[in-house]
């Protein structure tokens, strides 16, 4: 009697495997990409179908959550061309819906996950983004996921070819990315983007965890300020960088743990682009810290390092080199500018407007953003005192804009290292020249820029974590990797599948993305690759601004 059942068992559950097979074989597979947390509901919304099957005609549908109703019904419309592995690909728009809900694609029997319709849709992705600068803290300033470390920061200098036994204490600050290396130009960049924030939309920036009346994004950007009256050392000199090479090359380790913890050194340097986005971010600090904080002593200092160290710039080279090679700027004009236009804003004096009004004209649109591309920040600020600046800006989203249409996904920009801030720098820029302007044309580039980092990719990964179903997890970044969690962590993003093999990385795991990887974009989730999965501060402070400016 056992051996019969066991025996009806077997064949039902053969029937049910054919069925199965029988059913997945008459039904195309599809790969839906889409923003995967959802859309405020004036949003453009759209999404990308890859499948090896011929799609034209055939019906899909959007569904709300409650009742399983139909929110749109259509029909796939014309093959827009192989992809990768895939002899298809099709666009969907659903900008329609606008009513508040869940909803979810479904072609045939296939349904996707959920995706929210709500003003508060990205709520808690700046918060997050913020997380991810306290495990990035370093020495004795109550580091997240870490004890405290590197408190000998640093053991002596390096100026040129020159070793000189002195020490500065250069302690605090944050790690710049994955390792423990510490850099000026990125720290002065992130410190900047934060204040820049909060100026930009107090409102939207105030989130007080700790309740103790100070909004969380400017006790953060202290971190960084701190740090960098600290390394402003000397008149004719800055700290550029703590530590050498040899941070890579002592295996992973918690940073309280590090092997050349006690041997970490400081190079020295200066440079116009040192100078401008370091006054910069001085004088910014100097109004928050003054006019909204009430804290004139702390305000007065970082005035006083932003008028010294931007009165000796006819006496410093163009563009610093100090340091092991890494950050270094092409140009200065533009970061000049950012830095004339703000202590013109702190102290109303005319020369400094002068200054930034040649600076921002030579420096002109750069076409990009990242830490050494931030040419509109200083158009901006002078567009909104002589409105013609903000044709830099401009021409800038025209050319993302003219972009967007050579590709599948509509990314305004070519991928390289670091390709998802660029995006995120589209959305920026976009918020920038609206506030200018109410100018929206350019939402569709800056949109498709945003929901790509959320999901509209070829891998359909979310690259912020925990933001998602299917989000980012392997990160290059070695607290996170011992901890087993990362808040805030933001992959850098997607390069040519050359530029990444080039590196010869030693990949820790299989690649389950392998199906959708192109010569074109290539991604990997995985904890050895420093060029695509390593986060950074410097995308982190751009993608906390674009994400809480279109927050609620």
């Amino acid at each position: 009697m056992v051996r019969k059942q066991v025996i009806s068992i077997a064949v039902l559950l053969m029937l049910i495997y054919t069925n199965c097979q029988t059913s997945v074989i008459a039904e195309p597979e599809i790969f839906i990409r889409f923003n995967q947390l959802g859309f405020l509901p004036k949003d453009i919304k759209s999404a990308v179908v890859l499948s090896n099957n011929k799609l034209e005609g055939k019906q899909y549908s959007i569904k709300n959550v409650r009742g399983d109703q139909s929110a749109l019904t259509n029909s796939f419309g014309n093959n827009l061309g192989s992809f990768g592995s895939f002899n298809y690909s099709y666009r969907i728009d659903f900008s329609g819906i606008k009513s508040v809900g869940e909803y979810y694609f479904l072609f045939g029997q296939q349904k996707s996950n959920t995706f929210k319709v709500s003003e508060s849709v990205f709520n808690g992705i700046a918060d997050s983004l913020l997380e991810f600068f306290k495990v990035q803290r370093c020495g004795y300033t109550s580091p997240f996921l870490h004890e405290v470390c590197h408190i000998s920061d640093a053991a002596h200098l390096i100026d040129g070819k020159r070793t000189i036994d002195r020490k500065v204490d250069v302690t605090g600050g944050w790690h710049d990315a994955g390792d423990y290396v510490k850099i000026l130009n990125t720290t002065a960049f992130s410190t900047y983007m934060l204040l820049f924030s909060y100026d930009f939309d107090s409102s939207k920036f105030s989130s007080d965890k700790n309740r103790n009346s100070v909004p969380d994004i400017l006790e953060e950007a202290k971190v960084g300020l701190d740090w960098m009256l600290r390394a402003y050392y000397d008149k004719y000199k800055l700290i550029t960088q703590v530590q050498d090479l040899r941070d890579h090359d002592v295996g992973w380790r918690l940073p309280e743990k590090d092997a050349v913890g006690f041997d970490r050194p400081a190079y020295v340097g200066m440079g116009k682009n040192l100078i401008g986005i370091y006054s910069a971010s001085m004088a910014l600090a100097y109004r928050i810290w003054n006019n909204k904080l009430n804290y004139p002593e702390y305000a007065n200092q970082c005035l006083t390092a932003a008028q010294n160290l931007y009165s000796i710039f006819k006496e410093a080279k163009d563009v610093d080199s100090s340091g092991s090679g890494v950050y270094l700027d092409k140009t200065f004009e533009g970061k000049m500018a950012l830095g004339a236009i703000e202590l013109y804003l702190a102290t109303n004096k005319s020369n400094y407007l002068h200054d930034a009004t040649v600076f921002a004209d030579s420096a002109r649109s750069d076409y990009w953003w990242s830490w050494g591309n931030i040419n509109s920040l200083g158009h901006y600020r002078l567009g909104k005192i002589i409105p013609k600046y903000g044709d830099y800006i401009l021409k800038n989203l025209e050319e993302f804009n003219r972009k967007k249409n050579d590709n599948l996904f509509g990314k305004g920009v070519a991928l390289s290292w670091g390709t998802n801030v660029t995006l995120l720098g589209i959305s920026l820029q976009n918020i920038l020249y609206k506030k200018l302007t109410n100018d929206n044309r350019f939402d569709s580039v800056s949109v498709f820029a945003r929901d790509y980092i959320l999901g509209r990719n070829q891998w359909g990964i979310s690259f912020i974590s925990g933001f998602g179903k299917n989000s980012t997890k392997s990160f290059h970044h070695q607290i996170a990797y011992f901890k087993g969690r990362l808040p805030g962590g933001f992959s850098a993003g997607p390069a040519t599948k050359e530029f990444v093999e080039k590196a010869n990385i030693p990949f820790d795991k299989s690649d389950k993305y392998s199906r959708f990887q192109t010569n074109d974009s290539y991604y990997r989730d995985d904890r050895n690759d420093y060029i695509t999965n390593e986060p950074t501060i410097t995308g982190n402070a751009t993608a906390i601004f674009v994400f809480g400016a279109v927050s609620k």
